[in-house]
């Protein structure tokens, strides 16, 4: 009786997170609908080089990173209802934008500038959903179901983008890119309906609340591992349709759900992990893994070589961000885990923020074939970090 009475206690609570969780699928999910057919608009309709394309995709990170502050600021003080109604309505807007980027393909600098601006309001939805549904989950479920709640929302923002980077591109194909435009603002507007539905929660602690910046500096070495390991998932969603296309392959989004799918795989499988094995060590680990994928692809012949690799990169990437996360928020008092949830997952933003730009700059000084050897390189450089924190850990 008592181990029914468990189980059910246990399934409660991963249903209460997942029903916070939903509205990260929301978010995210308008974002994967484009994120494989705008790097090919841009380049080959609109007729822009790769570093512009990088660019215009990564400043949606770039202002991601800059909203991500003030969203930890409102979950701190008002609780995360009001930011996750500001991301809804960002994306509302992204998809008319979008849809009057692609009715003026015509003007390639009228379209360019449109979807530079859909980018910016992107990131600013993104910056607020981020973490907010997972502090919204914490505050219903309690404290010490932060992993579950960190890796629940990992598990619906990719598996979003599974379905929508796909998805994304067959409506593009049949249907015309003005169908990405209108789904992006139907999908918002469900999830601003569903926010606006739901019980506002806060938390109250009569600790003092941190500046941004002093919480940003106490989780800023987890936050260096996180940033170096998610320049593979940046180049990635980025440049994989690039790539797919110097090489004469076809079906690029294959490899975006393959790495998804994985991803969420990971975080099914290994949740548990953190608090058995402890959340640095689970990110080096995470980390050796994902080089491994980002390995097959740099020297993979066939395509097919491709997808393993990004299916292996995806479920090494899968338990980065809940790993270093756990440690992250522990670092914080419990009046200030809104910002740092908020300041952890600023140097993800950096990361992909800065990916496009850079890995960009490599294909053109390089080539294609240098932009995956490149992100191996950085990745490794957060098992380095890892390496580091560990052994300060121990000397704690």
């Amino acid at each position: 009786m008592l181990s029914k009475s468990l189980q059910k206690a246990a399934q409660d609570y991963r249903f209460q997170i997942a029903s916070y969780a939903i509205l990260t699928f929301y978010g995210y999910f308008t974002i994967g609908l484009s994120l494989a057919v705008l790097p090919i608009f841009i380049h080959q309709t609109l007729g822009f080089n790769t570093i512009i394309a990088g660019a215009v995709i990564g400043s949606q990170y770039i202002m991601t990173f800059f909203m991500r502050a003030y969203a930890g600021t409102i979950v701190d003080k008002k609780g995360p209802k009001p930011a996750i109604i500001i991301s809804m309505i960002c994306f509302i807007l992204t998809g008319i934008l979008l849809w009057a980027a692609f009715s003026n393909s015509s003007s390639p600098l009228l379209a360019l500038s449109l979807l530079a601006v859909s980018r910016l309001l992107t990131g600013c939805g993104e910056g607020m959903v981020g973490a907010s549904p997972i502090n919204w989950a914490i505050l219903r479920v309690g404290e010490q179901h932060t992993s579950t709640a960190i890796s629940y929302n990992g598990i619906f923002n990719y598996s979003s983008m599974a379905i929508g980077a796909p998805l994304g591109v067959l409506m593009s194909l049949h249907l015309g890119n003005w169908s990405i435009a209108l789904l992006t603002t139907l999908v918002g507007l469900i999830g601003l309906i569903t926010t606006i539905n739901k019980k506002a929660l806060y938390a109250i602690s009569k600790e003092v609340r941190n500046s941004f910046f002093s919480v940003l500096k106490s989780v800023a070495p987890f936050g260096t591992g996180l940033a170096l390991a998610g320049i593979g998932f940046g180049t990635i969603s980025t440049f994989i349709t690039l790539y797919y296309n110097y090489k004469g392959w076809e079906n690029a989004a294959i490899c975006i759900t393959c790495f998804s799918t994985m991803f969420v795989l990971g975080r099914f499988v290994l949740t548990g992990s953190i608090n058995k094995i402890g959340g640095v060590k689970i990110a080096l680990y995470s980390m050796l893994i994902e080089s491994v994928g980002l390995l097959l692809i740099s020297f993979a012949p066939t395509p097919f070589v491709t997808i393993i690799g990004a299916a292996i990169t995806g479920l090494g990437f899968s338990m980065v961000f809940p790993a270093l996360g756990v440690e992250a928020v522990k670092s914080a008092s419990s009046a200030n885990k809104g910002a740092a949830l908020g300041a952890y997952g600023l140097f993800i933003d950096i990361s992909l923020g800065i990916s496009g730009p850079l890995v960009g700059l490599v294909a053109k000084q390089f080539g294609m074939n240098y932009i995956f050897p490149f992100s191996l390189i950085l990745v490794l450089s957060g098992v380095v970090v890892c390496i580091f924190l560990q052994k300060s850990k121990r000397n704690s």
